[in-house]
């Protein structure tokens, strides 16, 4: 079994389009966690994709693993 790598997607309408602040966090869509990276990518597009037409509104993909334990993450990345 591969090992969890939690992933967060989140989105909702930004103040403008040169910055990564929500508007209103009262109605920050909380889309799901996901065990990989991939499974959240498919949501992300399916939710970007859906707000195609309003250039405010933005999906993030948010690396929970790595906030969970930043330490293991920097190991991996001197291993590269």
């Amino acid at each position: 079994m591969d090992k969890q790598l939690l992933h967060l997607v989140i989105g909702g309408e930004l103040k403008d389009t040169t910055s990564r602040e929500f508007a209103d966090l009262d109605k920050v869509d909380m889309v799901g966690v996901y065990p990989n990276y991939a499974e959240a990518e498919k949501i992300w597009r399916a939710k970007s994709q859906s707000s195609v037409d309003n250039a405010l509104i933005r999906y993030f993909i948010i690396h929970v693993h790595r906030l969970l334990d930043p330490d293991e993450e920097a190991a991996e990345r001197a291993k590269e």
